[in-house]
């Protein structure tokens, strides 16, 4: 393994190992030494790549916004459909992804660093504004509205859901909270087209993947 190769692959083991650790004892108890612990790497190794505790946090979010398995479909509002699916998808497989929403979330790490939040409210932002110039929104539909409104509902159906007694698929809870918003800002043309089943981001993920392999992208 190249040596630039061994260090990308030795930082996203450290994130993913902070992630679970913030995951399961949040942002204030988590311990460097658990980091360590859970990553099985050195002390040394760490600190060439993250300084603190707070720099690995900072890690954690940058990975927060990710199109992953995302291809551009022939509506824009698909493609807004589609990245919310496949979040949804990958959150509960992806510690990266969830403790990104657990820092958010958490007061003290929130004071620190903020969220991603206003990243995806301005990544549905992009589409649905295209989706709007296209006529594929409704008139009265607001982008900016839409956008903001939507993420915030996409992350409370994430925490409840959850913190049930029995989790909720979220995949099927998104696909549920599409089925009531997108009747009231698409045109009928436009909404009879659109997919929202539940199986959809394992669609796409596995298209992804095997475009990947096709083209020989690593």
């Amino acid at each position: 393994m190249a040596k630039q190769d061994r260090a990308v692959r030795t930082r996203r083991i450290f994130l993913e190992a902070a992630a679970e650790v913030f995951n399961e004892y949040g942002y204030e108890a988590a311990s460097i030494s658990v980091i360590l612990e859970r990553a099985q790497l050195t002390r040394g190794a760490l600190y060439f790549h993250f300084t603190s505790k707070e720099a690995l946090a900072q890690g954690v979010l940058e990975e927060a916004v990710t199109t992953q398995g995302f291809t551009p479909q022939t509506y824009k509002v698909q493609d807004w459909i589609d990245l919310a699916l496949l979040l949804a998808h990958r959150l509960p497989r992806e510690p990266l992804l969830s403790a990104s929403i657990r820092l958010s979330v958490d007061p003290k790490a929130r004071s620190l660093f903020g969220t991603r939040w206003p990243d995806w409210i301005q990544l549905s932002l992009d589409l649905l504004v295209a989706a709007k110039e296209r006529g594929e929104l409704q008139p009265h539909a607001d982008p900016a509205t839409i956008a903001r409104l939507f993420v915030g509902a996409w992350t409370g159906v994430h925490l409840v859901s959850s913190s049930l007694p029995q989790e909720a698929d979220l995949v099927a809870e998104v696909t549920e909270l599409f089925a009531l918003v997108l009747p009231s800002i698409t045109v009928p043309g436009v909404l009879a087209k659109l997919d929202i089943s539940p199986h959809r981001p394992e669609r796409l993920l596995a298209e992804s993947s095997a475009g990947q392999v096709a083209s020989g992208t690593p």
